[in-house]
């Protein structure tokens, strides 16, 4: 078994790991109501996905209006 002769620096694991992030997500713009939203996904706003209205949106109900 292929053992390794000496002990990885702390400074050479550190800039290999520094590359294990996570990237921003992607948001495009709705083509029917022009917000944002999440790729491959139905509009939270609108409702709409693909050309045609999948699911009604509530009334006054924003997605990323959070009260406590």
């Amino acid at each position: 078994m292929a053992v390794p002769k000496q002990k990885q620096s702390h400074s050479r694991t550190h800039k290999r790991r520094s590359q294990h992030k996570l990237s921003a997500a992607v948001y495009n713009s709705c083509p029917q109501c022009h917000s944002p939203r999440r790729p491959h996904r139905v509009c939270p706003t609108c409702g709409y996905y693909g050309g045609r209205e999948v699911v009604a949106p509530e009334p006054g109900h924003d997605h990323h209006d959070h009260e406590h």
